[in-house]
């Protein structure tokens, strides 16, 4: 598969790219010469994994909705690549009763410890899996960014409850997906057995800029997406991101 960050850039990729690019470099420098073991959490119809698959690597995909794991399949046939790509139904606390402990390179886990009952049952479960010199790749959705975008909808009650949210507490009910800041997603991650290497602010832009402007105006979106590229490994823009990535290994 072309690499997204040098073809068409559709409306979504300038959301991806960043993240993508970020994991296809761990990839390159975990691997050598050698097939990885990779499991994406949550990781739907595929979009990652068929990329990282057209790398050379074999992935396991665990993800609660057989509609999806369904999707996966027709995309990775379509690519070209299925030997390399496995669906398991089921959720990040059991890995589909799939992954075995000390089995896994790399485990790529995105916007779920925000919708999970339990994130720190599901980092337990994810340690357990990875290798000793195992990488983990999160991203979860940033809390400022949250209570900035419900504030600037004029919603001040409902941005005031995100902003004081207990995240270990936290309510789906009454908040929606748990949102994290930097600090409290660094000392989730530490709690669990891992080192952050890099935490990079992703869509600081991205979700507040209008699509028309983006659409209809002459290279604004890629304009956009080196913006991205530039603010993501700058700590200050970590506050407004709405999304967070962090790398980090087993400690």
């Amino acid at each position: 598969m072309p690499d997204p960050s040098t073809t068409d850039l559709g409306p979504a990729a300038v959301r991806t790219v960043v993240v993508w690019e970020v994991v296809r470099d761990l990839v390159l420098e975990l691997a050598g010469e050698r097939p990885l073991t990779i499991v994406d959490v949550g990781g739907g119809t595929g979009g990652l994994a068929v990329r990282i698959a057209e790398l050379g690597h074999r992935v396991v995909v665990v993800d609660p909705s057989p509609n999806a794991l369904a999707s996966l399949n027709r995309r990775a046939e379509d690519a070209g690549v299925v030997e390399l790509v496995r669906g398991v139904q089921g959720d990040a606390t059991d890995l589909g009763g799939q992954v075995t402990d000390n089995s896994a390179d790399l485990i790529v886990c995105h916007g779920v410890l925000d919708v999970v009952d339990k994130p720190a049952d599901a980092l337990d479960r994810i340690r357990a899996a990875l290798r000793t010199d195992g990488v983990l790749s999160a991203a979860v959705p940033g809390r400022p960014a949250g209570v900035l975008a419900r504030a600037i909808a004029g919603q001040f009650e409902r941005a005031q409850a995100l902003l004081d949210a207990d995240v270990d507490t936290w309510s789906f009910d009454e908040h929606g997906p748990r949102r994290f800041t930097r600090t409290e997603f660094e000392t989730l991650l530490g709690r669990h057995g891992f080192a952050v290497d890099r935490v990079d602010a992703v869509r600081v832009f991205a979700d507040l800029v209008p699509s028309a402007l983006v659409d209809t105006e002459p290279g604004a979106r890629r304009a956009l997406l080196e913006l991205e590229r530039a603010v993501a490994t700058r700590p200050e823009f970590a506050a407004v991101a709405g999304q967070l990535h962090a790398v980090a290994r087993c400690s």
